[in-house]
């Protein structure tokens, strides 16, 4: 079930609204009649008067505006089932969540702009699949390969910098995760697009790319910094309390290292692109990812989804005309049989 207008949720808010005014109104009532006369008397004087029709009369109206809200938001269930054939690369993004990530030489963040890279990239892909690993000073996956987007955005966001405790930039750890994310049996094209500023404290990634390369793996490097460098902050609510420091009591300066990413890049048989200029960079990849043979990896179902909307209007429609029918009289037949000690 898929609900296509989901902004029109917000009036089942007027349900609550109109119980208020009724329990509001009600009470003004009773009010005004205990100074009119005792109950006694009002039972005489209004004999026909139903206590239990208005609030009848409520939960219709409730009713009505529950399923009318719901057709007005178009849920759609699947009605039929197609067979899709796909093709494409296999391709993870190994996301560098390091505390110099945090950096602001460059809008926002460092890391908000990967997250802003990977998710403009992904919104340009049609049917590779992809895989998500984050990485500090270990790699940690994130999600495995799969065609699912929605969710990779949704693991994409949720990345932050106290994802992995230990600090620093293990690429090759994160180089090594992600060789074990491809099938062994799969005959789809293998890359790795590693997000970072290149602070490699490790020093063993460059040998790892050969490794992975020799394994049919080609890396393409995105650099996201500047080489002036800019502090870390550290914040507390979203406000600067103060800037990282090392052992020695001075203000960390964290740079791009372009060299380092090269590097890498040309022994993974890839590319190094600059992630300044988010539009640059994602024509940089189209234009990688193009020169790389598509292969024809599964075949997925599809449910073709329509509308549903007109049952949930029928039946909301049908209560309007119901509580229009209502009085605030006691049914008679109903009356004789008392059940409300009316």
């Amino acid at each position: 079930m898929i609900l296509e207008q989901k902004i029109y949720l917000w009036l089942l808010l007027a349900i609550p609204v109109i119980v208020l005014l009724f329990l509001g109104l009600s009470f003004w009532k009773v009010r005004a009649q205990r100074k009119f006369a005792e109950k006694a008397m009002l039972d005489h004087l209004i004999p026909d008067r139903s206590w239990f029709k208005p609030i009848l009369k409520l939960v219709t109206v409730c009713v009505a505006i529950l399923f009318i809200t719901i057709a007005l938001v178009n849920p759609k269930a699947g009605t039929k089932l197609e067979t899709v054939d796909r093709e494409g690369v296999d391709i993870v993004f190994a996301v560098d969540v390091s505390k110099s990530m945090l950096a602001e030489d460059i809008a926002p963040n460092r890391l908000q702009k990967s997250q802003q890279l990977v998710t403009q990239i992904l919104n340009s892909l049609a049917s590779d699949r992809i895989g998500l690993i984050a990485y500090a000073g270990s790699a940690v996956p994130q999600l495995p390969i799969t065609t699912d987007y929605g969710s990779a955005k949704m693991f994409l966001q949720a990345l932050n910098t106290d994802l992995i405790s230990s600090q620093g930039t293990a690429i090759a750890e994160a180089i090594q995760l992600a060789e074990s994310y491809y099938g062994d049996n799969s005959e789809a094209a293998k890359v790795l697009v590693i997000i970072s500023d290149g602070e490699d404290h490790e020093g063993e990634a460059i040998s790892m790319a050969e490794d992975a390369a020799d394994n049919g793996v080609r890396i393409i490097t995105i650099g996201v910094g500047t080489e002036k460098g800019g502090t870390i902050p550290i914040k507390r609510n979203g406000v600067t309390q103060s800037f990282k420091k090392d052992n020695d009591g001075n203000t960390v300066i964290t740079k791009l290292n372009t060299e380092t990413l090269s590097e890498i890049a040309d022994a993974g048989n890839g590319v190094y692109i600059d992630g300044t200029i988010t539009a640059d960079a994602i024509e940089a990849l189209q234009d990688e990812l193009s020169g790389i043979d598509k292969v024809a990896f599964e075949s997925q179902q599809y449910a073709d989804f329509a509308s549903q909307f007109q049952w949930f209007l029928g039946i909301g429609l049908f209560f309007l005309v119901l509580e229009m029918i209502y009085t605030n009289r006691k049914t008679g037949w109903i009356k004789k049989l008392n059940l409300f000690n009316e």
